[in-house]
């Protein structure tokens, strides 16, 4: 497979006209720092991990490393300057120094963490929390009973939940979406739609027969929190995220009464995007259209910080897996929730529907392997670069609004992590260098993850996790890596049986 390399210098420009010739493909270029604008770009550090080694890397603009953490693949950096990760069952907060500062195990058996976590200040506790994604098992019988197809089998299926703990590791509320299902097969079951009713009178619960129930039927993958709305957003892969109300589903110090107010009609929807269809709204998608359907495959969830341009609105990684295009590519989209379909603000979510959708054309009109999309009232600033083959990641990924209006972007299948402008003008870009094979000054033709980063951040120097901390260039990746400070990717081993990811532990500070 062709790898492409978004190069500025060159421009990546391409037309299906034979007069006038755009186009540059490469299929070997450098790694590292591949362009900076020091004008239009926004100065600062950029974290970054590597799946490949799992480990951590904070970087300048020139991509000199200041400091690495292990383990690490989605690191988070806090005000405190530790940095946090997950892997496997654990979460793990390292100090500036790489120690273990807090570790959290979850030990239930039914529930597997994976994806995402989020640090949050919890206001009617008066103090910090954390949220993180895990799937929990369902039985058959449990499915039967919330409305599943009867002719179905379902053992096997699991759901997401939302757990969140305190700083000692104690569970002190909990969302699981298997709570918020609706259904129109069975009428004697208590999440049968109402007399008169269908499916579409429920865009806030979720349709339990949208598709069979099978392990990781939604595959939550990210979540954020606003503190001041104290409201939950989790992005589902299969092409919807979800907004919850944390704040009306929590009692500080009755974790029994939370679990429970969030299992009931206050943790349904308050907004959804992504697919109307789902809720049998809008036009579905078919072989020839997406229809209403916006996103797919996507990551990294987020409200646009307080502060900064757009705050308020949502920022998502739109992979577009699944849109039917004849030539993939994937989006960055920013959501104003609240638009009418006059495309005035009301200050309430909006069903996306009653918002309606415009057409938009291809960005180069030149181009004719880009079909004209059904675009959502809500979106109000797309990413998508001239030329589509430059920018596609089929897996993870991730999106930064930055205080001076540009966009930090990482694409995890490629390791390519940039940043534009918010008219679309690249003025930052970086490639990992860290394959599967080695640490690398020149990539070649290569499978795509063979450098993946799962996500990356910028701070600038004023961020309080970088006072008093030594930021020093240490060298690039490469460099330190040709002088064995870098740690070389481990070979895959194949899992053992036994524990399985439901291990022993407990969580609390370590």
């Amino acid at each position: 497979m062709k790898k492409r390399l978004l190069i500025t210098v060159f421009g990546l420009f391409y037309s299906m006209t034979f007069n006038s010739i755009y186009a540059y493909e490469s299929l070997q270029g450098p790694t590292e720092t591949l362009y900076w604008d020091k004008e239009k770009a926004y100065n600062g550090y950029t974290l970054f991990g590597s799946n490949n080694n799992s480990s951590s890397y904070l970087i300048d603009m020139e991509g000199n490393v200041i400091n690495i953490w292990r383990p690490g693949k989605n690191p988070r950096f806090y005000e405190n300057g530790n940095c946090m990760d997950g892997r496997g069952n654990d979460l793990i907060e390292l100090g500036w120094d790489g120690t273990t500062v807090w570790k959290y195990t979850e030990s239930r058996k039914d529930y597997n963490p994976h994806h995402d976590f989020v640090r949050i200040f919890n206001k009617k506790l008066n103090a910090y929390t954390t949220m993180y994604i895990a799937n929990k098992n369902i039985t058959h019988a449990e499915a039967i009973a919330a409305g599943c197809d009867p002719k179905g089998e379902y053992d096997g299926s699991s759901i997401d939940t939302i757990v969140e703990i305190d700083m000692e590791g104690n569970i002190v509320w909990e969302y699981w979406f298997f709570d918020h299902l609706v259904q129109d097969i069975d009428p004697g079951k208590v999440n049968f739609v109402g007399k008169g009713k269908t499916i579409a009178d429920y865009p806030d619960r979720m349709n339990v027969n949208m598709r069979p129930m099978m392990r990781d039927w939604l595959h939550i993958n990210s979540l954020d929190y606003n503190r001041e709305l104290d409201q939950v957003v989790a992005n589902a892969a299969r092409g919807e995220f979800y907004v919850i109300d944390h704040g009306n589903t929590f009692i500080p110090g009755d974790p029994k009464g939370s679990i429970a107010l969030a299992a009931g009609p206050k943790g349904d929807f308050l907004y959804r995007f992504g697919n109307p269809s789902r809720y049998k709204q809008g036009e579905p998608a078919s072989i020839r259209s997406n229809g209403n359907k916006q996103i797919d495959g996507s990551h990294d969830i987020q409200w646009i910080r307080p502060g900064l341009p757009g705050a308020g609105n949502f920022l998502v990684f739109n992979n577009g897996q699944g849109l039917l295009e004849r030539i993939p590519s994937s989006y960055i989209f920013e959501i104003n929730p609240f638009f009418d379909a006059k495309k005035k603000d009301t200050g309430n979510y909006v069903n996306p529907p009653d918002a309606g959708y415009y057409k938009r054309e291809p960005v180069n009109q030149r181009d004719t392997h880009k079909s004209t999309l059904t675009i959502s009232n809500h979106v109000v600033w797309i990413y998508s670069p001239k030329s589509s083959q430059g920018f596609f990641s089929h897996i993870g990924s991730g999106c930064q609004r930055l205080p001076n209006g540009n966009t930090l972007i990482c694409a995890m299948t490629e390791g390519h992590i940039f940043e534009v402008t918010g008219e679309g003008d690249l003025v930052w870009e970086y490639i990992n260098p860290i394959t599967s094979k080695g640490v690398v000054k020149v990539m070649g033709d290569s499978y795509p993850m063979s450098n993946p980063a799962f996500r990356a951040y910028r701070y600038n120097a004023d961020h309080p996790a970088l006072k008093g901390k030594d930021l020093t260039p240490k060298g690039t990746i490469t460099e330190l890596a040709a002088q064995g400070k870098i740690e070389q990717p481990r070979a895959r081993q194949g899992g053992k049986g036994g524990k399985g990811r439901g291990g022993k532990g407990k969580g609390g500070k370590k």
